[in-house]
């Protein structure tokens, strides 16, 4: 027979239900057995005590009614002699009937004998309901107590199984919820052994099949993990780069030697720890995590200064981003790079004074105190004279570049009025303008305050703006300045009627040596740069707006 859970239960209540039959069968018949006694004693010994007591009665009469007394007590007598059921109850009424017949032949002395054997009968009935009443006492109450035990007897049986019978049922539940709660805290070695073969026992044999599988293939997957895990630090670690991740919940996930050797820390004081706990630790990693700039940062490494940049990559991970961290060691270009500002200022300041002679020569040969020049030699004078101011630019440029590589940018601040910096700058760039027949409008604010400034650094990034403007815009073009009070600032501006900048580009115009591709006007690519550095030196600010085919808006703001 299949023993499920069903059969358990259905036979269960099977059970409690005899038990409740059986305790009612015996209750009943105990109560039917007392109730059988008592009718007993009511009906022999007191009909025996009722027809006496009536014989009794017919006695006291005889004097009055004889003809009456002999068939009442005939009837009485005849009824008594059928109804005797006690010991010596039969010799006394033969020794009645014997006093009854003597009475009848006129012995009236028989009748005191006869009331004795009345007496007799009486007293042996009394005796008998007495005897009757206490068994029947007796009888109730051994039947109580029998019945007492038995019930106690079913109530143990019935409480125990009630108490008992449930565990058949939660035991195994609870084994399985304490199974189930080891496999989700990935303990796939846990089993449950259950000896029954019901559906409990064939669950069990499901989650032990279940287990056993999530184990192997948690293992396989363990030896693929930690493979890749091996193989992807193996990566990490060969990388030049110090490198260092951070997933979404601030976490470290890696960092590779070299950054732990920079740190000075190890890989259990990092890896998989919170980025606060780090912080408050490590002066360089709050530095990597909470410096938004992309400037070059120094590093003292064995003694030695090293110098970074900064790159921060943004992994998208499940609608968060993580970070990669890189740090890329620029120390040889930083080395090469004051090399070669050195070399550049060298050379810059060594050229400048031939070419100023050059300059000053080209100067007199075109004074006709010299001498007559032809047509075609002072063209070619005029050519000369051309190239030496665009080397003299050039070589201006590269100084006043060294000087900001260098970190040696010396300001001459004085107050001045925007006015004076905007004269002085269209001045200079007038010759060129008239020669492609471009007007340059002015327009400015009225009561413009004065600026503290480095008047020739504003000016000259205000000239390399017009400069640039009058060499992109078209001839018999038009370029309007502006200068205005903008949110506690003075800004310059320079819109030219050119080609435009693609937006794409746009952000890279001040980047030192980069230029639009497609651009017909070549030059150093430093003025941008050299502007940028001079502007920002005095707390202002430079940017660009331009759109393609409306020519380009050049700005910036010295503040008040």
């Amino acid at each position: 027979m299949n023993s499920s859970v069903k059969n358990k239960i259905r036979w269960a209540t099977i059970f409690m239900f005899l038990l409740l039959i059986l305790s009612l069968g015996f209750s009943i018949y105990y109560l039917n057995k007392i109730k059988t006694e008592s009718e007993q004693v009511l009906q022999a010994n007191y009909e025996s005590l009722e027809y006496s007591h009536s014989m009794q009665k017919t006695l006291d009469r005889i004097p009055l009614n004889r003809e009456e007394f002999i068939s009442e007590f005939q009837i009485a007598f005849a009824k008594q002699s059928s109804n005797i059921t006690e010991p010596g109850e039969k010799e006394a009424t033969d020794s009645l009937k014997k006093a009854f017949e003597k009475i009848l032949g006129g012995d009236s002395l028989s009748v005191q004998t006869a009331r004795n054997m009345l007496h007799v009968i009486i007293g042996l009935n009394m005796k008998a309901i007495k005897a009757k009443n206490d068994k029947a006492e007796k009888g109730a109450t051994d039947a109580m107590s029998i019945l007492i035990a038995f019930v106690s007897v079913m109530f143990l049986v019935g409480f125990t199984f009630a108490f008992n019978f449930p565990s058949i049922i939660t035991n195994p539940i609870g084994k399985l919820n304490d199974a189930i709660k080891a496999i989700s805290a990935k303990d796939y070695s846990h089993r449950i052994h259950f000896d029954s073969k019901d559906e409990f026992g064939e669950l069990a044999n499901s989650f032990n099949e279940m287990a056993a599988r999530l184990e192997y293939f948690e293992s396989s997957n363990l030896n693929r993990l930690i493979f890749e895990k091996s193989r992807a630090e193996s990566v990490i670690n060969s990388l030049k780069d110090a490198s260092i991740g951070i997933d979404k919940n601030d976490v470290v996930l890696f960092a590779n030697n070299q950054a732990l050797s920079l740190l000075g820390l190890s890989a259990k004081d990092i890896v998989g720890r919170k980025t606060g706990d780090i912080i408050s630790k490590n002066d360089l990693f709050r530095f990597l995590l909470e410096d938004k700039g992309t400037s070059p940062f120094k590093v003292v490494v064995d003694g030695r200064e090293n110098y970074f940049n900064k790159e921060i990559i943004e992994v998208n991970q499940e609608g968060a981003n993580s970070r990669v961290i890189v740090f890329k060691n620029i120390t040889s270009f930083k080395e090469l790079d004051v090399a070669k500002t050195n070399f550049i200022a060298t050379i810059s300041h060594e050229l400048k004074t031939p070419l100023a002679s050059s300059d000053f020569s080209l100067k007199l040969l075109e004074d006709e105190r010299i001498g007559t020049l032809s047509q075609e030699q002072r063209e070619l004078i005029h050519s000369l004279k051309g190239d030496n101011q665009r080397m003299l630019r050039i070589l201006s440029e590269l100084l006043n570049m060294s000087q900001v590589e260098a970190g040696r940018i010396q300001l001459v601040k004085q107050t001045v009025h925007p006015f004076s910096v905007l004269k002085n700058a269209v001045e200079t760039v007038m010759t060129v303008a008239n020669d492609k027949n471009i007007k340059i409008q002015k327009q400015l604010d009225e009561d413009l305050p004065e600026i503290y400034v480095d008047a020739d650094k504003t000016t000259w990034v205000l000239n390399n703006f017009l400069t640039n403007a009058i060499k992109y815009s078209h001839n018999e073009g038009e370029i309007l300045v502006t200068v205005s009070k903008q949110n506690g600032a003075v800004r310059f501006s320079v819109k030219d009627n050119g080609p435009g900048i693609p937006k794409e580009y746009q952000g890279r115009l001040f980047e030192r040596y980069f230029q639009v591709p497609g651009s017909q006007s070549k030059g150093s690519g430093l003025g941008l740069a050299i502007s940028k550095d001079f502007i920002e030196a005095q707390g202002g600010k430079i940017w660009v707006e331009s759109e393609i085919g409306q020519g380009a808006n050049f700005c910036f703001e010295i503040p008040i």
